[in-house]
């Protein structure tokens, strides 16, 4: 069992953490419908990815009422 020589000071121990803060996101504008999303992913808005309709959203989609 590890057991400590000396006691840390809190200054010391919150010069150890200095560095495990959170960053920021770095969101990007989509470039089909201006809204922001994450960079390199589909949009969540739209579902382009690179100008490209990858996921088609439902409100896009048309259902035959017999097909159901």
């Amino acid at each position: 069992m590890a057991v400590q020589q000396n006691k840390v000071s809190k200054s010391r121990r919150n010069n150890r953490r200095a560095h495990d803060s959170l960053t920021a996101a770095n969101p990007n504008e989509c470039p089909n419908c201006g809204e922001l999303k994450r960079p390199h992913h589909i949009c969540a808005s739209c579902g382009h990815y690179d100008d490209n309709e990858i996921v088609a959203l439902t409100d896009d989609i048309d259902l035959d009422e017999d097909a159901a």
